[in-house]
Parts: C-alpha cells; structure tokens; sequence
C-alpha cells in the first residue's frame, strides 16, 4: 500500500512506521524538518520506500495516488500547565491540520480507500469504573471537547466516499517514549508510586498492540468509526504502580495526591492521569482482532527486557 502521514515521526508514529515499512508498504510522512528526517533516515540504512515532505505545503500533491492517509500529529499534551493560550495550540494542531487533510483529499481525482485518524479515550471524561465502549458518548471537560471535535472534523472525509477509522488511544506503554520514559526514572530512583487516588482506571495498551491494531483497522473493510485502542483488561493506578514495581525490582510507596498534581498542572492538564477511563476494546475484539498482551505484567516485562 501507499501511506500518506502525518505524526509519522512521533512515538507512535515512529514506530508505526517501521511496522508499515516492515510490511512492504511505501510511507510518505508529512513533518516540519524533512530534509532532516531525510538526512536521520540515511544515516539509519535508509529506505526508498519512505520519503519525507513538508507538512506546511499543499498536502494534495503529496498525497495523490495514496491508498491510506493516516493522521497521528498534535501537539504533545503532557509535562505543561493547560493555560488559554496552551489550549489553543492543542487544539489547533489537530483540528485544522486533520481539516487540511480532509480539504486535501477533496482535491484529489482518485481519493483514498481509507482516512485513520487520532482520537483518545479523553473522549469519555471521567466516568468511574464504568466499562467504556464506543457506544459511550463524549465528556464534558477541555480534552473530551476536542476529542469530539478532532473526530467530527475527520468524520467530514465519509462525505467524499472515504471510509473513516478513529484510533480511540489509551495509555500508550513502550521503552522509547510516552507514559514509561517519564515514570521509569522516578521508580529506579525508589520514589515512584500510584498518582492521584489510585483507584482511578488507567487505560493501558503496548505499543506493538497499538500499532498492530491501526494496520487492522486500516485493512478491515468492515470497521468504520471509533475503536478503542485500549488493553481488553484494564487496571487501576494502584495496580498499574504496583505492577511497574515489580517488574523493576522497585518499592510503589509513594503517593503523588491529586491536588498535588493540580497545584503543578492545573485541573484539566492533570485530568489526562487523575480521571478514570475504563475503556473496553469491543468493536476491536467483535471484529477479531488479537492482542499480543492483555495482562499488564506481562506487557511491562517484555518492554523492560526488550
């Protein structure tokens, strides 16, 4: 296939594409520097099926003639305060961008076969331990907003005949960044521990699982809309710190208090880790997808050896 991307060169995209590459499939990914991802990707070996572009040009002639257009960019959400201005940049970087995307493909004679879009399970709010398909409707707080709306704007390619995948993502667990690449320092160092109340869901998934089920979703004819990327078994903050504890030889005893985390982040970028998201993959499971790990330890231990 012929992939057209955006956040190719993210965590999840990063590694989405080498599963792609690995497949057989040709990558053009859309980035701010692609003369120096080019120049990264030649001193790795390079590829001459993945070539890099620019993100800010006119994105339909780059995109012609692709089969699948995949769109992971925004900009990070963790580690800053969500103030007025921050907010702004969160959402623009993935409202207008997944707009562009769409106005792009309109332009094109032959459309894509499929638009893949990100999504989070944010979509939900803070729902307790209530078991979350893709049926649930959309919170009420900043990220449930403009998870709502990144879907909608997304949603506007069904009209051009495309079929419209929404990557619903959970926790996303890996050695080379996200949730782990903070939290595994903290617990070498013996001070780690649950976050807020810790009975809160936290919506786990490796990254392999991950990717694996975008590559599915993509080549499943029958799977249009949301779909929970999310572990079938998730686990509450006290058992994911715990569990992390154990795999790394290291005590869970600290407890970082939840007005403790509002003080340092404010209220809605801390709701990302102190609301509970008991997401349920159901549309992937109904659909017969397979995930390599549903058990949270096993998951932590082979990211750990690997």
């Amino acid at each position: 296939m012929n992939i057209f991307m955006t956040g190719g060169t993210g965590f999840i995209g990063g590694h989405l594409s080498r599963l792609l590459l690995a497949r057989g499939d040709s990558i053009t990914i859309a980035t701010r520097n692609p003369e120096k991802r080019a120049a990264q990707t030649e001193d790795n070996g390079g590829s001459n099926r993945v070539r890099f572009v620019p993100v800010d040009k006119d994105l339909s002639s780059y995109m012609d003639g692709s089969d699948v257009v995949v769109n992971l960019a925004g900009e990070n959400l963790f580690g800053k305060r969500w103030t007025k201005k921050v907010k702004k940049r969160l959402y623009d970087s993935r409202i207008q961008l997944t707009r562009s995307l769409v106005d792009a493909m309109r332009q094109l004679d032959k459309k894509p076969d499929v638009f893949l879009s990100g999504s989070a399970v944010g979509y939900y709010g803070d729902c307790g331990s209530e078991k979350l398909t893709e049926k649930r409707g959309a919170g009420n707080d900043f990220l449930a907003r403009m998870c709502h709306d990144w879907e909608n704007t997304a949603l506007d390619a069904e009209n051009l005949g495309i079929r419209v995948v929404l990557s619903r993502t959970g926790v996303t667990l890996g050695r080379e960044g996200g949730a782990l690449a903070t939290l595994l320092p903290v617990f070498k160092a013996f001070i780690g521990g649950s976050v807020g109340s810790g009975t809160q869901y936290f919506p786990w998934i490796h990254i392999d699982d991950v990717c694996e089920s975008m590559v599915f979703a993509v080549r499943n004819k029958d799977l249009a809309g949301p779909f929970n990327a999310t572990a079938p078994k998730p686990v509450t903050m006290n058992e994911f710190a715990r569990t992390l504890g154990d795999v790394v030889s290291r005590p869970s005893l600290f407890r970082v208090p939840e007005f403790a985390l509002n003080m340092v982040l404010g209220n809605d970028a801390a709701s990302m880790i102190t609301n509970s998201h008991r997401a349920i993959p159901a549309r992937l499971r109904e659909n017969g997808f397979t995930f390599r790990y549903d058990d949270i330890g096993q998951a932590l231990g082979q990211i750990m050896i690997s």
